[in-house]
């Protein structure tokens, strides 16, 4: 888990601020050119070039972060957790502690640097596009509320992970994966029930015919079901979402309260404009506000809730989330017998500035992070096809429940909702997309659709 902070550092502290003030000029006028030649071309042309300046910016930011490495950013912030350390009266020999101040440190140095762009991203991209439904002060709080959670689960698990390897002599990876598997099925155990209502609000489905239909469903396949939730995510944003939860006997299902049409905040909303309009015009809507409301409108109706929770229940059935768990614990395994392999390299600790000690969090952080990584690209491309295999078999599982009509509206609705483009490039789509490309999925649903 210690592991995803690594690219946090990558991005830390340069040690020559001579050299950011000359790359921060280079970058200003970089865009002063962009938006000066930006502005004398056409429409077409602006794409066209904002296509090929992004490939170069991201070309150039990697570049930066690169640079950074090479300054010394990691050694940086490892002196810098170490010195915090020495203040507080811990030497050296107490290297879990000072590792735990060095995870604090990357974590906060992340959220500060990361939150321009996902205010960014949410008030100003998601709001142009009528997703946001958040304020700034709830932003905050939840941002805040995040960290400490993270913090309280990431510390004492990375201390754990530590001593563990620090103790466990010749044989340490076997029992740093145990533990990380009994860790991992502990969080997937308590997410849902203990960690996810600190942020949104959990109300059982109410009695009526869709939860009594969900029932029927789940035991025409003998799918264990205890609970179905419905949360409230419309108060961050109307992006829908479905999934299930729970191990053995005790399953839990859970829907978005956007995927629902009774639920639907905006759909909600317009019921109540379009009556405002009714009142003040007299009799009827005007062509302009119907047209309004018919274009807001969100959710999915009961049969279409159905056909994706039938879409979800498939990947249970055909054990999907299990064959992801074997994987994912066969990749963990692997990883550490060649971290237990690799640990003891000296100059891969020499490469990254650490001369005259191996800290084993750094250790961790140089050998999953670097040395892994043409590895786990290769792995990565390879789930992502597995994972679209998978999507196109649940999609099956739900024809023959007999839903392949329902599913096939449900998810053109989910794509309208959520803006989703439904034309992609099929070499960019193989690489980066775990869920097949709509008119591919349409195109396997229409033969059952028809009949």
């Amino acid at each position: 888990m210690a592991l995803c902070l690594v690219i946090l550092a990558r991005s830390g502290l340069a040690g020559n601020g001579e050299e950011w003030s000359r790359q921060a000029q280079v970058v200003c006028v970089m865009f002063a050119v962009q938006l000066h030649v930006c502005m004398s071309m056409s429409r077409d042309q602006r794409l066209t070039l904002a296509v090929l300046l992004n490939c170069l910016n991201v070309t150039t930011i990697c570049f930066v972060l690169q640079f950074i490495l090479l300054f010394g950013g990691i050694p940086y912030l490892w002196r810098l957790s170490g010195q915090f350390c020495s203040s507080a009266g811990f030497g050296p020999e107490y290297e879990i502690i000072q590792s735990l101040v060095f995870l604090l440190l990357a974590t906060l140095f992340s959220a500060l640097t990361g939150l321009p762009w996902s205010l960014y991203n949410t008030f100003v991209i998601e709001e142009k596009h009528g997703f946001n439904h958040q304020t700034l002060e709830f932003f905050m709080k939840d941002a805040i509320k995040k960290f400490i959670v993270t913090q309280c689960i990431l510390l004492p698990v990375s201390a754990l992970l530590l001593y563990i390897i620090k103790i466990g002599g010749d044989y340490f990876f076997i029992y740093a994966w145990l533990f990380t598997l009994v860790v991992s099925l502990v969080l997937v155990t308590i997410y849902a029930d203990y960690i996810a209502p600190l942020f949104d609000k959990f109300t059982p489905l109410p009695e009526g015919k869709l939860k009594q239909e969900i029932e029927v469903m789940a035991k025409s396949i003998d799918f264990p079901l205890t609970k179905v939730y419905v949360v409230e995510g419309s108060k961050r944003s109307s992006h829908s979402n479905a999934y299930f939860y729970g191990f053995f006997k005790n399953k839990r299902i859970v829907l978005f309260d956007t995927l629902l049409e009774e639920y639907s905040v905006p759909n909600k909303d317009n019921q109540e404009e379009s009556g405002m309009e009714a009142r003040n015009e007299g009799e009827g809507d005007s062509e302009e506000v119907k047209a309004k409301v018919k274009n807001k409108k969100q959710g999915c109706k009961n049969e279409e809730v159905l056909a994706v929770l039938g879409h979800e229940l498939g990947h249970w059935k055909l054990g999907h989330t299990v064959k992801n768990i074997i994987i994912s614990q066969m990749n963990s395994f692997l990883c550490f017998f060649l971290f237990a392999v690799l640990i003891g390299r000296r100059e891969l600790f020499a490469a990254f500035g650490f001369y005259d000690s191996q800290p084993t969090l750094i250790g961790l952080l140089i050998i999953f992070q670097f040395i892994f990584s043409p590895y786990n690209e290769v792995l990565s491309f390879c789930l992502t096809v597995l994972s679209r295999r998978f999507e196109f078999q649940a999609d099956a599982f739900a024809k023959k429940l007999g839903k392949a009509k329902d599913l096939y509206s449900a998810l053109i609705k989910l794509n309208k909702d959520n803006l989703g483009f439904p034309v992609s490039d099929w070499l960019f789509s193989t690489w980066h997309y775990s869920h097949p490309p709509l008119l591919e999925r349409l195109q396997a649903l229409k033969n059952a659709k028809q009949d």
